[in-house]
């Protein structure tokens, strides 16, 4: 059975001190990790009868940089550019003065990540152009991360406009739809 000596004695798990130390089986090691695998944990810590354990995992790269899409980066901070945008979601890029002197309301994006209009690729779209909505009904879904978010109305009216295609990245405060 293959074991690993964990330290017993220090109060920081992440310490290599020559203290004595406890036999840990490597199985139940794996079994950790895979369990946080599943689960989606980045971080392990079990301290028990002189045993302290701490397993970390290091972020998905490409996850941060899709949440990171939309903030500004400090300066000497490099990323990849991002890949280019389809020409149909210019129109949801328009200025915020040609925003402004458009009539209704509207519904932006509460966060960085793709639109979606329908709950699964074989339903109906959550609206449609000319239905009427009310505040705190489910209007699309934005996936960020790997999480289907609801995207709720906050505001009542008649659907006049869906400013982004199916599928396509938004950043947050992008218009979503407008209402009248």
């Amino acid at each position: 059975m293959a074991s690993l000596a964990l330290d017993q004695s220090s109060p920081d798990p992440d310490s290599t001190s020559n203290s004595p130390a406890y036999p840990v089986d490597l199985e139940e090691i794996r079994k950790i990790v895979e369990l946080m695998e599943e689960h989606g944990l980045s971080l392990f810590h079990l301290e028990q009868e002189g045993v302290n354990v701490k397993l970390k995992k290091s972020p998905d790269p490409e996850a941060l940089r899709e949440a990171l899409g939309g903030l500004a980066l400090s300066p000497g901070v490099q990323m990849a550019a991002p890949a280019a945008a389809p020409a149909a979601v210019a129109p949801a890029a328009a200025s915020e003065e040609e925003a402004a002197a458009l009539p209704g309301k509207v519904v932006e994006s509460p966060m960085v990540g793709t639109f979606y209009r329908k709950p699964a690729p074989d339903a109906d779209d959550f609206v449609q152009v000319g239905d009427r909505i009310s505040e705190g009904q489910t209007v699309c879904i934005i996936e960020a991360m790997k999480v289907m978010n609801e995207i709720k109305a906050e505001v009542s009216g008649t659907v006049s406009e869906i400013c982004v295609d199916d599928s396509s990245s938004v950043q947050y405060g992008d218009t979503l739809f407008r209402v009248t």
